[in-house]
């Protein structure tokens, strides 16, 4: 069994409303073990012994069939979120404005350049995510990045919590 975190996109946004306990519930019901939530915006924690893209796909296909929409969904194990936290090229700044956009592929060595508006934020790359350091926080940001349209993106300390609840035992 290995340990997954998966991150869904755009829930909880305006009119994109899914409750926690629908989600674990959906979960539960795709036979997936240990299944638990954190925070509302979508982040779920569970066990199986499926690997990535087909539980990518399990989960894409039943929440498209409760919300009536296509919602994307980004999954990785344990490990990874551990190493995407250890990875972090921001660790000296607030981990609350600085971001990773979760992708379904690694961003092409370009993604930086083709940012539009930029004004002092920081990117760099990682596997398949990017980081992001917000100096004014996120919300103040007009920061437009093509590459992560189609990702999630979740603070440093949402990602640290992740990887700390996600943790398979020694």
């Amino acid at each position: 069994m290995t340990s997954y975190v998966a991150l869904l996109r755009g829930v909880n946004l305006g009119k994109r409303q899914l409750r926690m306990d629908d989600l674990k519930r959906i979960a539960i019901d795709l036979g997936l073990e240990g299944v638990r939530t954190y925070i509302a915006s979508g982040n779920l924690l569970f066990r199986s012994s499926k690997g990535e893209d087909a539980l990518k796909k399990l989960l894409e296909g039943a929440l498209a069939e409760h919300m009536g929409a296509k919602v994307d969904v980004m999954v990785r194990t344990a490990k990874e979120m551990a190493a995407i936290t250890a990875a972090n090229p921001f660790k000296d700044k607030a981990a609350n404005y600085t971001v990773a956009f979760f992708l379904d592929e690694a961003p092409s060595k370009e993604a930086p350049d083709a940012a539009k508006n930029i004004d002092g934020e920081l990117m760099a790359l990682g596997k398949r995510e990017i980081y992001v350091h917000y100096p004014r926080g996120q919300g103040q940001s007009r920061l437009a990045i093509p590459a992560a349209r189609e990702g999630t993106a979740r603070n440093m300390n949402t990602v640290a919590k992740l990887a700390e609840l996600a943790k398979e035992p020694e």
